[in-house]
């Protein structure tokens, strides 16, 4: 790219933008001993889904990027282990602890028997760089296709149709096929040559557990397939169409019995953590990372809605969802200020992207003024909208531990499990994310896209709260964990506690009867999965490898038991929707189709908060989709002019 629209000084593109004297009188009068106040052509906010192809793409594009993480490096077994997953998001190197409202009402709130007093319901996050790809199951499912042609209609930009996003997809995935048993790609709109590798878990890896073949099978015959069929494709590895991220699959969306593929390589963990180190060492000097760093505040030109920066504070441990977080951290923290000559760029997610705005003065104007932050921007959707998955599981008592993990200790010393991983992770339990197959389905027959999965784990799964990971690590158990996706409650919100950019937001979901689901659909359809993964156990326990269910557990049986339950218990680790892109006429949006903060100039939000709907069963490809489309609409907005090119809605 040409220095003509590469990095320029700030002060000599503020005069292309007629605002020399207030880009002047913006510049910080104070700076730490580092020399922390510089310029960047972009500066953005974490390093997660959304933030860090961003960024990477920015650089290739030829630019100067500063890339803020609050969180730090976090170098842990945790990280790189598939297996080790559950445990990653209790690490305290990269845990953020966030405690959420499912329901405003405290008698109802009482039911969940995570809840913990004072607190709220445990919803891990990491603070780490890569954010949550750092911590999460590595599940790497396609969205639907309509979900983006709600986008297009919604907008009015064709430019978010499903078929034409299919190809930042492709710009994600390099896919191994040689984990499929396959020498090349089976299909143009595969991906091949993307920053993320996928491998998918070899089903032969049943055949070395009988009981875990047997659970498998079961599900298998739910599908209508017999024992047979599916151990000769366990047999000849010859497995594609069990991947639902193919192209074919996602234009039909037939239900079916599935193995997800996952974010590994060679049995190791991979993510945006790998892309931004890649892209540090290929373009020195153009990418610049600072971790432990927290975005505070926006900057904006004095008087106007003009961006120029960011203001953030460098030390440890300084955010209360931290479980370090102290007051002394906090006190030592140091104050820095950042420069952007083009734009700042939001991916904090749907909690921290939201509340950076807020802290910023860009939200619903009276809860500004209630903490007396001064008003920029009077945008009443910020924090507003706030969607998840609902996620219940069935959990049972096997009558013997899983052979496959009964010499395993989790990485505890001399753990033999570990040391055979190390030595050859392909193929190895541990290079799994501990799913042994999914089933995808439609709650009701008319439903146009699948909304629930069932995915098969060994371990005792039924929610998050302190402790979780330990008691998941359970080998004579086996859990049905049930995903609703597509859903329909859209009434949570992310609201300040305070104007203190140190402490964690107000998190309210509104689960349920607290929700705007007037149809009831979301409760019914999470009650019909159950039902599905009943169904499935129902094989094994005439075959006496179930022991007896645990969770709900046999006091659970007619349909309002089973309502009650959901409503009690369910939970949620897919937050998204809380700046809801849409047209600028629309009261409650906040970004426009090409991630611009309505009302602002040179500020977008790029992460899981931006989409008007939650879309698909998992979060996490659509977010890698919509990163590398706003890195095009970033990239193509620069390209008008070589100076600043105003951006607002």
């Amino acid at each position: 790219m040409s220095e003509s629209i590469g990095r320029r000084d700030l002060l000599g593109a503020f005069v292309k933008g007629g605002v020399a004297a207030a880009a002047a009188a913006a510049l910080p009068a104070w700076a730490d001993a580092s020399g922390g106040d510089d310029s960047f052509d972009y500066i953005v906010v974490g390093s997660g889904a959304g933030g860090g192809p961003v960024a990477a793409n920015l650089v290739k594009a030829g630019f100067r990027v500063l890339l803020l993480e609050a969180g730090g490096m976090a170098p842990s077994r945790n990280y790189s282990v598939p297996v080790f997953h559950g445990m990653s998001t209790e690490d305290p190197l990269m845990a953020w602890n966030f405690y959420v409202n499912h329901y405003a009402g405290a008698a109802q709130a009482a039911k969940d028997s995570k809840l913990v007093r004072g607190k709220g319901v445990l919803y891990p996050r990491a603070g780490t760089l890569g954010g949550c790809t750092a911590h999460n199951a590595m599940i790497t499912l396609y969205p639907d296709n309509s979900d983006f042609d709600n986008i297009a209609r919604l907008t009015g930009d064709n430019s978010w149709n499903g078929t034409a996003m299919r190809a930042f997809y492709q710009r994600v995935e390099r896919e191994k096929f040689e984990s499929k048993g396959l020498a090349q790609a089976s299909s143009r709109q595969e991906g091949t040559n993307g920053w993320l590798t996928t491998e998918q878990t070899s089903p032969a890896i049943l055949l070395k557990d009988a009981k875990l073949l047997e659970l498998v099978v079961a599900a298998a015959r739910q599908e209508g397939l017999g024992r047979e069929l599916f151990e000769k494709l366990v047999n000849e590895r010859v497995n594609t169409h069990l991947d639902p991220n193919e192209w074919a699959y996602v234009q039909h969306k037939n239900d079916g019995l599935f193995n997800i593929p996952k974010a590994t390589d060679g049995g190791k963990r991979n993510g945006t953590r790998e892309l931004i180190l890649r892209t540090m060492q290929k373009y020195p000097g153009k990418l610049v990372l600072r971790t432990d760093s927290l975005a505070t505040k926006v900057l904006f030109a004095p008087g106007t809605t003009r961006v120029i920066g960011i203001e953030y504070r460098t030390g440890k441990h300084q955010y209360r969802a931290d479980p370090n977080a102290s007051l002394a951290a906090a006190n030592t923290s140091v104050k820095r200020r950042a420069m952007a000559t083009r734009e700042v760029i939001l991916s904090g997610g749907a909690f921290n992207s939201p509340q950076l705005l807020m802290l910023s003065g860009i939200g619903a104007r009276a809860e500004l003024e209630h903490l007396k932050i001064p008003v920029v921007v009077d945008l009443a959707g910020v924090g507003k909208n706030l969607q998840d998955r609902y996620e219940v599981g069935v959990a049972s008592r096997l009558r013997s531990p899983v052979k496959l993990l009964q010499d395993c200790t989790w990485g505890a010393a001399g753990d033999p499990c570990l040391a055979a991983y190390d030595k050859s992770a392909a193929g190895h339990v541990y290079a799994s994310n501990g799913v042994v197959i999914a089933l995808i389905k439609r709650s009701k027959k008319d439903k146009p896209d699948p909304d629930l999965v069932l995915f098969g784990v060994p371990g005792y799964f039924t929610g998050y709260s302190p402790g979780w990971s330990k008691r998941a690590l359970q080998k004579d158990t086996f859990t049905w964990l049930l995903l609703k996706g597509h859903t329909r409650n859209t009434a949570g919100s992310v609201a300040l506690r305070s104007a203190d950019p140190l402490d964690t937001p107000v998190i309210n979901f509104r689960y349920f009867d607290e929700g705007n689901d007037a149809s009831r659909d979301d409760l019914e359809s999470v009650l019909a999965g159950v039902k599905i993964a009943r169904g499935i156990n129902s094989h094994l326990e005439a075959k006496a490898a179930i022991k007896k269910e645990e969770v709900p557990g046999p006091a659970y049986q007619t349909d309002d038991q089973l309502r009650n339950f959901i409503k009690n218990e369910a939970w949620g680790h897919h937050a998204s929707c809380t700046n809801k892109m849409g047209p600028r006429q629309d009261p409650t949006a906040v970004v426009d189709s090409k991630f611009r903060v309505h009302g602002t100039q040179g500020l977008r939000v790029v992460d899981a908060s931006v989409f008007p709907k939650i879309p698909g069963l998992f979060i996490v490809v659509p977010t890698y989709m919509v990163a590398e489309k706003a890195s095009d609409d970033i990239v193509a907005d620069a390209r008008v002019s070589g100076g600043i090119r105003a951006t607002g809605g």
